[in-house]
């Protein structure tokens, strides 16, 4: 447009000055020197035009070079931004499997630490039958009653030390004693060994059952049963422990995986109630957060 206005413009200058020399006279050489100068404006102007031509041909070569930078700048960011969200949607996939096998460690240190006090105590124990046995022969040495021994019963033994074998007997041999056989789950089932650890727990339950660990021996067996998918037995053996042991430390983790079971089962109205019991009952542990997180998850109103 604004070449074609200047090319207007040298046209209507020189139709001005054709006009003014028809309606005046002047002399030959001053309209000569006046078309000359008017021819060179002219080809200034067109010069003008050309290079403003240029200019523009430059200016839109570099702008559409800026667009398709910015177009290919775009395009790589949406790229970053899709591998960022899958990167999200994949760690939250992970997040439950990695938050259980986590959970299931911890309970495992926790439970180790118990069987330390455990066997702290029993060797307790062990010292002091020791005493009242070398006490007691001592005095039939010295021809005298033993003291750790009942009156009229000089031939009793002391009794025996908690966590022995008891005469229990495993596939025609002795049981191991308890703190093996619990030691060895433990170790098997934070291993991955969940077969051998089952059948340790359930020798353990078998020969031990009226012990201290009893219930984390059952519980156990709950989680080898949820590590391997078997939700049914899972919920089975969580149920187990809820009513064979109602003073276990384990009936808080108990209603939370038995609630994550149903809900894996297809079961999500059962395991929402379930969850929302842990809330109610455990305030302010573990399970309360998990259950809380559970319930967001699902899209199931959290109790305040």
């Amino acid at each position: 447009m604004r070449a074609r206005n200047v090319a207007i413009f040298a046209a209507a200058a020189i139709a001005g000055v054709l006009v003014g020399s028809a309606v005046g006279p002047r002399p030959a050489s001053a309209v000569s020197r006046e078309i000359i100068d008017l021819q060179h404006d002219v080809t200034t102007l067109l010069q003008g035009q050309k290079d403003l031509a240029t200019q523009m041909t430059q200016d839109h070569t570099v702008m559409k070079t800026l667009v398709e930078q910015s177009n290919d700048n775009v395009g790589k960011l949406n790229a970053t931004m899709s591998a960022v969200q899958k990167s999200v949607q994949d760690v939250q996939a992970n997040s439950g499997a990695r938050l259980d096998t986590m959970s299931t460690q911890v309970q495992g240190l926790s439970d180790n630490l118990e069987e330390i006090k455990s066997r702290l105590g029993k060797l307790n124990q062990q010292l002091v039958d020791l005493q009242n046995t070398v006490q007691g022969i001592d005095a039939k040495v010295s021809g005298a009653a033993p003291s750790s021994v009942p009156a009229g019963n000089p031939g009793a033994t002391p009794n025996a030390a908690p966590g022995g074998t008891g005469g229990a007997t495993l596939g025609g041999g002795p049981a191991p004693s308890a703190d093996t056989l619990y030691s060895n789950g433990l170790r098997d089932i934070t291993s991955g060994k969940y077969d051998l650890a089952r059948s340790e727990f359930q020798d353990y339950l078998k020969f031990y059952s009226d012990t201290d660990l009893a219930s984390n021996a059952q519980f156990y067996l709950g989680e080898i049963a949820f590590s391997q998918k078997q939700f049914d037995q899972a919920v089975a053996e969580y149920d187990k422990v809820l009513t064979n042991y109602p003073k276990s430390f384990k009936l808080a983790p108990a209603h939370l995986k038995k609630g994550f079971a149903l809900i894996d089962l297809g079961q999500k109205q059962a395991g929402i109630k379930e969850l929302r019991d842990v809330i109610k009952r455990y305030p302010k542990t573990d399970e309360d957060q998990r259950a809380r997180a559970k319930l967001k998850e699902l899209g199931a109103p959290v109790p305040a």
